[in-house]
């Protein structure tokens, strides 16, 4: 499976904010893009003008980054919600906020998607009381997400929940801390994505050109 395995403070320092890709580190004092808030090469700290191909671009790069997919995994989600009833934009992010590391990240019980992801690759969550193993299944209005009694015993587990509180509630989720449960109570109000600030229509734009 390919995915990008480089330095991840120099992504957010490249979009210019806080993509919240290092887990606790992000909130810390130690965070590079606190540290140094410009593009990161010889020519970072210079002044440049941004097209609107380049401002679009940007906005796809940022998204893509997020949620830690591929170029062609992205695509595939705008295509998904290209053919679907509502507006293209919301209907990308929806796909993106249900991926089931997502879901893992946005509940408190992994302080970054790249944690949550190892925890869904390992085998450590069951749905429905059946394991999956697949950080990009999309979690469906219903279902009940657990993780297993070793999974609740790791120490990674149990400090990012302890830090959970930093982050914005998600009110589509129900979450079950004792339990160490999540519940999909409905679709992801657009609202509840704005931690960093997302602009779907920038993409859609990219996408449309």
């Amino acid at each position: 499976m390919a995915r990008y395995v480089g330095p991840v403070c120099k992504l957010c320092r490249r979009e210019g904010m806080k993509l919240y890709l290092k887990g606790e580190r992000c909130y810390t004092e130690k965070c590079a893009q606190t540290r140094r808030p410009y593009p990161p090469g010889q020519h970072g700290q210079g002044r440049v003008k941004l097209s609107e191909y380049a401002v679009r671009l940007r906005e796809k790069q940022k998204v893509r980054r997020i949620y830690g997919v591929l170029e062609r995994q992205f695509q595939g989600y705008y295509q998904e919600g290209s053919r679907s009833k509502g507006r293209t934009g919301e209907e990308m992010l929806s796909l993106l906020e249900r991926r089931l590391d997502n879901v893992l990240y946005r509940s408190g019980f992994a302080s970054s998607r790249a944690e949550a992801r190892q925890v869904v690759r390992h085998g450590h969550i069951r749905i429905n009381g059946k394991r999956v193993d697949i950080p990009s299944y999309v979690c469906k209005v219903g279902e009940k997400i657990e993780l297993t009694e070793g999974a609740k015993k790791f120490g990674k587990v149990i400090a990012s929940i302890a830090g959970a509180e930093k982050r914005n509630p998600a009110s589509w989720m129900e979450i079950d801390k004792g339990a160490f449960s999540i519940s999909i109570k409905g679709p992801p109000p657009r609202e509840d994505l704005n931690e960093p600030e997302i602009r779907e229509q920038l993409i859609v734009e990219y996408y449309s050109r």
